[in-house]
């Protein structure tokens, strides 16, 4: 009697990473890959992150794919377009990147712009520029024009325009059931309003329509002044900015440049007071506004004059390059005698201080004349933003600069709101004090949200929104 013998059965793996590569227009890289180090840093060099695989996209198809990927296979999603506002590493998750995602459209008659995800501030500027027109950008041209946005945005016209985030008018979103959506005040307009201020918690934001504003001149500067008359300026600032018109917003900086090659030689090394400025109404005005200082007592360095718009990044000068850096902020109420002197005590490099700067804006005009309910944007009735930001080549040294700064906060207590600007938050601090960048009603209903449009909560490696 013959035997009947089993059969081989030959089971195929197949490699998930190939079959999203097969699934999308653009390109899967994984930890096999040689671009997979360059693919995963960010802008911020202490963020040293190991994600599962990271998927470069093309098209906003390509974000809807990898989202239903990410489910399918039970995977964290982060996202990164620029590298800018990395809040938790994208340990094992999917990382999504959006830097390819680089649609522009300018309609001047309209006057507005249609963003994609993946468009730093220049290009955008740099288009409605060209028309006369001029976004709502920051003080850097530098970093993602989405992801500002999302976190709120007060940039150099936010006096007189207001936030990045009151200005968009709409926004294509992927959320995480792998759903294209739009997102308005008349669709989805519980999404929308979590959108304008709430970070990118919610979904993944692959575009948005922007107003414009007819903005090509400007008077703006700086002003240098000892740093040993820190407290004097700060009076006079104080004073300055009290009444100050919408037009002009403006900042007073403690600045210690450090000793290295790449600053110009009378400031290498050195630490100053500096008064930051953009008048954006007629030069004429803005004149006489700065003669008010020019007749106190004139700067060391007075570089306030008429510029095109397109040049504002020269304003705060802010480095393109990455770096390691640790930043943090606060809102206060006042700048109080007893605040100047705790923001010179701790801000100047002569009485020990690790910081590059402590800067404090002045808020308020535009900003404050929004209603809350318009978006999850929060702590507009304070009229001072606090940020200290310092470089940090080791561990070591970011642990003595958090601690700097907490000693800092600790002596503001008595000046300051509770209040915390997002996108001046990093790594485990925004993580912590994500509820205090909003009102109480304003957390509540965002957790509300995450609970509709990620349960899950797959996108925790921004703002650390948790469903309700």
């Amino acid at each position: 009697m013959e035997l009947l013998q089993t059969p081989t059965i030959t089971t195929f793996v197949v490699d998930p990473w190939a079959d999203l590569q097969g699934r999308v227009q653009g390109r899967v890289i994984t930890p096999a890959d040689l671009q997979y180090t360059a693919a995963r840093q960010a802008w911020n060099l202490t963020v040293d992150q190991y994600p599962a695989a990271i998927v470069a996209a093309q098209e906003a198809a390509d974000v809807v794919t990898a989202v239903r990927f990410a489910r399918e296979h039970d995977l964290g999603i982060a996202v990164q377009a620029t590298g800018h506002g990395n809040v938790r590493p994208a340990n094992g998750a999917l990382l999504i990147l959006t830097a390819g995602l680089d649609t522009l459209r300018i309609d001047p008659a309209r006057q507005t712009a249609w963003v994609g995800a993946g468009l730093k501030w220049q290009r955008v500027l740099d288009a409605a520029q060209a028309v006369g027109l001029a976004p709502l950008l920051g003080s850097s041209p530098d970093v993602g024009a989405v992801g500002y946005t999302l976190g709120g945005g007060m940039g150099w016209l936010g006096r007189k325009y207001g936030l990045s985030a009151d200005s968009v008018h709409a926004f294509e979103v992927v959320t995480m059931d792998g759903q294209l959506r739009r997102a308005s005040a008349m669709e989805n307009s519980d999404l929308f309003w979590g959108l304008r201020g709430g970070g990118g918690s919610l979904g993944i934001v692959t575009g948005m329509e922007i107003q414009l504003y007819p903005v090509t001149t400007v008077y703006g500067g700086n002003l240098f002044y000892p740093i040993d008359q820190a407290e004097a300026v700060f009076v006079r600032y104080r004073e300055w900015v009290a009444n100050a018109p919408d037009e002009l917003t403006s900042s007073i900086v403690i600045m210690n440049f450090p000793p290295i090659p790449d600053v110009p030689e009378p400031m290498r090394g050195q630490s100053f007071v500096i008064v930051r400025g953009c008048y954006a109404g007629p030069v004429a005005e803005g004149e006489k506004l700065l003669q008010l200082w020019r007749a106190w007592q004139a700067p060391l360095i007075d570089d306030f004059k008429p510029m095109p718009f397109s040049s504002v990044a020269t304003i705060s000068a802010e480095p393109i390059d990455p770096l390691p850096i640790f930043s943090t902020g606060a809102w206060l109420r006042t700048l109080s005698d007893e605040a100047i002197a705790t923001l010179i005590r701790y801000g100047a490099a002569h009485n020990g201080s690790p910081l590059l700067f402590a800067e404090v804006r002045h808020a308020g005009g535009a900003i404050a004349r929004v209603q809350p309910e318009a978006g999850a944007y929060s702590n507009r009735s304070a009229n001072h933003l606090l940020h200290m930001l310092g470089i940090v080549p080791t561990p070591e040294a970011g642990i003595a600069l958090r601690q700097h700064t907490d000693q800092v906060k600790s002596a503001l207590q008595p000046d300051l709101t509770g209040g915390v600007y997002m996108n001046f938050l990093e790594g485990e601090e925004s993580r912590q004090r994500v509820s205090q960048g909003f009102t109480p009603a304003a957390y509540q209903r965002l957790t509300t949200l995450k609970a509709v449009y990620d349960g899950e909560n797959r996108l925790a490696y921004g703002f650390n929104i948790t469903p309700a």
